[in-house]
C-alpha cells in the first residue's frame, strides 16, 4: 500500500473518530493504528516505510519485541491511540477538538492578536457557540452564570495582556465561591516571553493567588494533557477556576510527535487528598457514622447549617438533605450561596442566616447545642465575631453532649475559621447519606416552640407604601415579584426560574423576600461581593437554560459597572430580564453611612441616566415604574415579555435600611432589628 493511500485511510478514520466520539473501542483502536502507520509512512518509503508501519502496528496491537515494556495494558493502549489523533493538528485545532470532547457547548470571550490562531480554529464551529462579550470581565461573569446554573464548567477565551488581566475579577469571584471556571488566555510567543513584548503580561503569576491551578503551555506536545488537567482540576473536589496560558507559537504550530494527554497534575492532587484523608482525618466507617448519629439523637436543640456544597455534589444533595432533616426533625438554615438547597416552604426552614439573615436563624444558631455544618466554610458574614459564635454548642461540647460537626470536601476549609468537634472530610452528601440510616426522629417540642416564637416576633421587615405620592419601597417591589413568580410556577410546575443579582442592598433584600425552593436558582457573588455580577451572569444562565425565566435583580450602582453587556444580550437574542431597583445611591454603603458614619455620604450618591431609555437605545425593551398603582401591571408585563431582553427600572426609596444587620465585630445574636429613631425624637 502506498503512503498516500495509507494517509487517506487514516484521515477518514480520524474524521470519523472526531465527528462521532462515541464510536466503539474496536473502531477507535483501528483508527489509532492507522494513524501510527501513517506517521511511519510519512518518514520513509519502500522497505523502510513498511518496516516502520509494521513496528507501529505491533506497538498498537501489543505484539513485537518492545510490546511488553512499552504497553502493559489495554487502557494504556487506548490512551495511545486516542492521543495519536492529535498528530498533524495545530495547537489551536487541538484546543477545538478537546472542547468538543469535553462537551463544551458555549464559550464566552473576546479576541485579540495573541489568541487569533485559536479564534481562527473555532470559526463557525459546529461543536459550540461563541458569545462575544463587550468586556472580558463580562465574559468571565457570563461563564460563571453558566456554571452556576448547570454545574458544568464555564469556559472563557481571551487574548493576552489587558484581555487576560480583565478576567482577574471573575477568576477571583469564582475562587471565592467555588465556581468551576476555565480561562484560556493568549500569550506572546515563547521566544518573546520576558522581553516586555506588546501585550505581554505574567498572567500566570498574577492569577496564582486566585486560581486552583494555572499553567503556561510551552510546547504543543503538552497541550492535550494541560487542557485535560484543567477540566479535571476545575471540577473536582471543591470546584474553582483554573487558567491556561497559550503562547501564540504553541497554538499556531503543528504537532509532529505523539503527545500524552493523561492529566498527571490531577492525579498528584488526588494522591495528596487521599494521603491527607487517611492520615489526618480518617475516612469515617460505619462506627464513626453511628457516633455522629448518636450526637444527633441526643441533641435537644440541633440545627443544620447548609452551604453550597450540598448542591455541588454529583449526588442529589437537596433530596438527601430533605430526607435527613425530616427524618431527624432538625431545622435548617442556609448560607446565602446555599439558598435553594432546602425548600423554604418547609416548616423546618429558617431561611438564610448571617449578617443580613433572618433573626430567628441567627438566634437558633446561637442557642443550638449541636451544629451540623454541611458544605459551608464559616464565612465571617455568617459567624459574626468568631469567639462568640455558637456558644451553646461550645458549652455542649465541653459537657460531652454536643458541639459542631463539619462535613466538608476541601481539607483547607476544615479548622480554618471554626474548630469543629468532629470533622468529616469527603463528599458532603455521600457522608450525610451514610449518617441518615442511624438517626432517629426526636420531637424536640420545646426547641420548635422557641423557634416559632422567634419567627413570629422577628419576621423580615416589610415596608410598603399605599399611595402614588410616596416612593416605592424595595421590599414591596420584591414581594410583588415573588408573588407573581410563585403564581407562574403554580400553573406550570416545570417552569424553571433563576435569579441573579448584583451586589448591595438589592442583593440582600432579594435573598430575604424571595422564596427559594430549588437548587441553583440563586446565582450571586458571595465571597468577593463583585458589583456588576448580575447582568452578565444572567446572560450566561439564560444561555445555559434557554427555556427558563432568568431575572437579574440589580441596583443602579452595581448595574452601571457592566450594563454595556445588555448589548451582548440584544445581539445574541438572550431573553434576560433585568429588574433595576433605582435609588440614585450605592445603597448598601449608604446603609453603613446611615448607621455608623452620621450620614456623611462620601462618594456614594450616583448621577444616573434613565436606564429604561438606555435599554431602548441598546435595542432591548425598556420599562419604567415609579407608582404603587402601576407596580403589579408593570411586573406582569415584565415577566410576560418574550421578544428578547427587557429592563424594568423601578424608582425606590433611598433611605430603606437592610435589616436585620449584624454590625461588624458583633456576635451573631446582637443584631440591629429596626431602623434607629431620629435623634430629635
Amino acid at each position: 500500500m502506498s503512503a498516500t493511500r495509507a494517509a487517506t485511510r487514516t484521515a477518514a478514520a480520524l474524521s470519523s473518530a472526531l465527528t462521532t466520539p462515541a464510536k466503539q473501542q474496536q473502531q477507535q483502536l483501528r483508527a489509532g493504528t492507522a494513524r501510527l502507520a501513517a506517521a511511519a509512512f510519512s518518514s520513509g518509503t519502500g522497505g523502510d516505510a513498511a518496516k516502520k508501519a509494521a513496528a507501529a502496528r505491533s506497538f498498537s496491537t501489543g505484539r513485537g519485541p518492545n510490546a511488553t515494556r512499552e504497553k502493559s495494558s489495554l487502557a494504556t493502549l487506548q490512551a495511545a491511540t486516542d492521543d495519536a489523533r492529535f498528530v498533524g493538528l495545530t495547537g489551536a485545532q487541538i484546543f477545538h477538538e478537546l472542547m468538543r470532547e469535553h462537551q463544551v457547548d458555549t464559550i464566552f470571550g473576546y479576541p485579540g492578536g495573541a489568541i487569533l490562531p485559536v479564534f481562527d480554529a473555532i470559526f463557525e464551529s459546529d461543536a459550540f457557540k461563541f458569545i462575544l462579550a463587550r468586556h472580558e470581565q463580562g465574559a468571565g461573569h457570563m461563564a460563571e452564570g453558566y456554571a452556576r446554573a448547570t454545574g458544568k464548567p464555564g469556559v472563557v477565551l481571551v487574548t493576552s495582556g489587558p484581555g487576560a488581566t480583565n478576567t482577574i475579577t471573575p477568576i477571583m469571584d469564582a475562587y471565592m465561591d467555588g465556581t468551576p471556571l476555565l480561562v484560556f488566555t493568549g500569550q506572546v510567543p515563547t521566544s518573546a516571553v520576558g522581553t516586555d513584548a506588546f501585550q505581554e503580561c505574567d498572567i500566570v503569576g498574577i492569577s496564582r493567588a486566585c486560581t486552583k491551578w494555572n499553567v503556561m503551555v510551552k510546547d504543543v506536545k503538552e497541550l492535550p494533557r494541560r487542557i485535560n488537567e484543567a477540566f479535571e482540576i476545575a471540577t473536582s473536589g471543591r470546584p474553582g477556576p483554573v487558567l491556561v496560558d497559550l503562547p501564540k507559537d504553541v497554538t499556531a504550530v503543528e504537532l509532529k510527535e505523539m503527545p500524552d494527554s493523561s492529566p498527571q497534575v490531577a492525579v498528584r492532587q488526588k494522591q495528596k487528598v487521599e494521603l491527607f484523608h487517611k492520615e489526618r482525618i480518617g475516612a469515617p466507617g460505619t462506627a464513626d457514622f453511628k457516633l455522629i448519629a448518636e450526637m444527633i439523637n441526643r441533641a435537644e436543640r440541633p440545627i443544620i447549617y447548609a452551604g453550597q456544597g450540598v448542591m455541588q455534589s454529583p449526588l442529589n444533595g437537596p433530596a438527601v438533605l430533605k430526607e435527613f432533616a425530616e427524618k431527624a426533625n432538625i431545622p435548617v438554615t442556609t448560607t446565602m450561596q446555599g439558598l435553594g438547597g432546602f425548600d423554604e416552604r418547609s416548616p423546618l426552614s429558617l431561611k438564610m442566616l448571617g449578617m443580613h439573615g433572618s433573626a430567628y436563624a441567627n438566634y437558633s444558631m446561637q442557642n443550638a447545642d449541636l451544629v451540623l455544618a454541611l458544605g459551608a466554610r464559616f464565612d465571617d458574614r455568617v459567624t459574626g465575631r468568631v469567639d462568640a459564635f455558637a456558644p451553646e454548642a461550645r458549652r455542649a461540647e465541653r459537657e460531652g453532649r454536643g458541639g459542631i460537626v463539619h462535613f466538608e470536601i476541601s481539607p483547607k476549609n476544615l479548622h480554618k475559621v471554626v474548630q469543629p468537634t468532629v470533622a468529616v472530610l469527603g463528599d458532603v452528601v455521600e457522608n450525610l447519606a451514610n449518617v441518615t440510616p442511624h438517626v432517629q426522629r426526636q420531637e424536640r417540642e420545646p426547641w420548635f416552640a422557641q423557634i416559632a416564637e422567634w419567627k413570629e416576633k422577628y419576621p423580615f421587615l416589610l415596608e410598603s407604601v399605599d399611595s402614588d405620592d410616596k416612593v416605592l419601597k424595595p421590599q414591596q417591589v420584591l414581594t410583588e415579584l415573588n408573588k407573581q413568580i410563585l403564581e407562574i410556577q403554580e400553573k406550570d410546575a416545570d417552569q424553571e426560574v433563576y435569579i441573579t443579582t448584583g451586589v448591595g442592598s438589592h442583593q440582600m433584600q432579594a435573598a430575604q423576600f424571595l422564596t427559594w425552593t430549588k437548587p441553583r436558582q440563586w446565582i450571586s457573588s458571595g465571597g468577593a461581593g463583585t458589583m456588576g455580577y448580575g447582568l452578565p451572569s444572567a446572560i450566561g444562565a439564560k444561555i445555559a437554560k434557554p427555556d427558563a425565566i432568568v431575572i437579574d435583580i440589580d441596583g443602579d450602582a452595581s448595574y452601571s459597572m457592566t450594563g454595556m453587556e445588555l448589548i451582548t444580550a440584544a445581539e445574541f437574542k438572550v431573553g434576560v430580564k433585568i429588574l433595576l431597583l433605582q435609588n440614585n445611591f450605592q445603597g448598601m454603603v449608604k446603609n453603613w453611612q446611615d448607621l455608623f458614619y452620621d450620614k456623611r455620604y462620601s462618594g456614594t450618591a450616583m448621577f444616573n441616566p434613565r436606564f429604561d431609555k438606555v435599554a431602548d437605545a441598546m435595542r432591548a425593551k425598556g420599562l419604567y415604574c415609579a407608582k404603587q398603582s402601576e407596580l403589579k401591571d408593570k411586573i406582569k408585563e415584565f415577566l410576560e415579555y418574550d421578544e428578547g431582553p427587557v429592563l424594568l427600572e423601578v424608582f425606590v426609596d433611598k433611605d430603606t435600611l437592610v435589616l436585620p444587620m449584624v454590625p461588624a465585630g458583633f456576635p451573631l445574636h446582637e443584631m440591629v432589628l429596626e431602623p434607629p429613631k431620629p435623634k430629635d425624637a
